[in-house]
């Protein structure tokens, strides 16, 4: 009797030495695993406001507005008379870069001469560039062909700086004097070779802004002067 109570006492006793053992036994902590997009959205958090996520966009940039390109006084296409070379074509608008400083430039192209010459923008009026004359002043131009020649009395060297000077500046009535000036007709002394150069570079000035302003030809402009020259001398 006294073994079969042993047995019987193990056994009501086992199931009070495993609750006890499970209750001595420490518990592990069950931590759930996060999933993808909560850990993307973790690591952004912990990078902080300032830097932006990887994957986001930055905001697009507007464009800076364009600079116009001159005031409306030249324009690609026109005609217009340099001081120093006469009539010429703006064919193009360049932006270049000189010294660190941004330059916008009129590109004018003299056929006959076979040149191009390249103007800022901001300088050239100031440079004396200007429109071509109105017709008005071909008029005038033409009509001062056939006034009577006034030579000064003084010596060569001197008038010709005069009659340079009256060509550099791009008055097509100061230029028309030249050659009212220089011109020979029949039975007046011949030209020297320096009056002769002189007076073909006025002569080809007037015509080309003749021509330019008329819309004729080299020969057609030509003959347009070399008539009034007739005329004055009739």
């Amino acid at each position: 009797m006294a073994k079969r109570e042993t047995t019987a006492e193990k056994a009501k006793a086992a199931p009070k030495k495993a609750a006890s053992a499970r209750k001595a036994a420490p518990r592990k902590k069950v931590v759930a695993k996060k999933t993808e997009p909560e850990a993307r959205d973790n690591t952004a958090s912990k990078a902080g406001t300032d830097k932006p996520a990887k994957n986001s966009k930055a905001p697009a940039r507007k464009p800076a507005a364009r600079k116009k390109l001159s005031d409306g006084v030249f324009n690609v296409g026109d005609f217009v008379v340099y001081p120093t070379h006469g009539v010429g074509r703006i064919t193009d608008l360049e932006r270049q870069e000189v010294a660190g400083t941004k330059l916008e430039l009129f590109v004018i192209s003299f056929e006959q001469d076979k040149m191009i010459l390249r103007v800022p923008v901001g300088k050239a009026e100031s440079s004396g560039m200007r429109v071509l004359s109105s017709r008005d002043t071909v008029r005038n131009a033409l009509k001062t062909l056939k006034g009577r020649a006034r030579v000064k009395r003084t010596m060569w060297s001197r008038r010709a700086q005069e009659y340079e000077a009256k060509i550099n500046s791009g008055d097509l009535v100061a230029i028309a004097e030249v050659v009212r000036d220089l011109h020979r007709g029949e039975g007046q002394p011949e030209q020297s070779y320096s009056e002769r150069q002189i007076y073909e570079s006025a002569l080809d000035r007037l015509a080309r802004e003749v021509g330019a302003v008329e819309e004729l030809d080299t020969e057609g402009a030509l003959r347009r002067v070399e008539g009034a020259l007739l005329k004055a001398a009739a």
